[in-house]
């Protein structure tokens, strides 16, 4: 089995995960966040929307400076995180479906101002980005627990999501 096709695997599943969340957001809480140091819910979800994409982003650059990133509209609604959540791990999708393991070998790079802060195999990169998925979404987690949203259930059932 290819390792691309265990990436689209993967990713399909933290897409059907994430998905249940976003389900569930609370349009009425999008200044909410839980500490002055954290992010606002809606900057929450919307960078978590575009993860999803930076797979498809990396297999078709060799490097990402986060000084030229634009900082993009939070997205306020249910419907408009599902959107960008399905266009990104699309674009994702497609590109994982045409690149080999040979592609996954190659070195890109996450830079400021044009200075290397890290460098990695792509695969290694997919990887981190994967990780971010899981722990931006540990993050919402915790937000609607404390907005009082039942959590759903991400690799197990939640204590609002049980199951058995």
């Amino acid at each position: 089995m290819q390792i691309t096709h265990l990436l689209q695997t993967e990713l399909a599943r933290e897409h059907s995960t994430t998905a249940k969340f976003f389900a569930r957001y609370p349009g009425d809480n999008n200044d909410y966040a839980p500490h002055e140091k954290s992010m606002k819910l809606s900057h929450l979800v919307t960078h978590l929307t575009h993860v999803f994409g930076w797979t498809g982003d990396m297999l078709a650059t060799s490097y990402m400076d986060l000084a030229g990133a634009e900082t993009p509209t939070p997205l306020t609604s249910s419907s408009s995180l599902i959107t960008e959540l399905d266009k990104n791990f699309g674009h994702s999708q497609e590109a994982l479906s045409i690149a080999t393991d040979d592609d996954l070998t190659s070195k890109w790079a996450l830079k400021m101002n044009g200075t290397v802060i890290a460098e990695w195999s792509k695969y290694f990169a997919i990887r981190q980005a994967l990780n971010q998925i899981t722990h931006h979404r540990a993050q919402l987690g915790v937000y609607y627990r404390l907005l009082e949203i039942p959590v759903p259930s991400s690799y197990g059932p939640s204590a609002d999501d049980q199951s058995f």
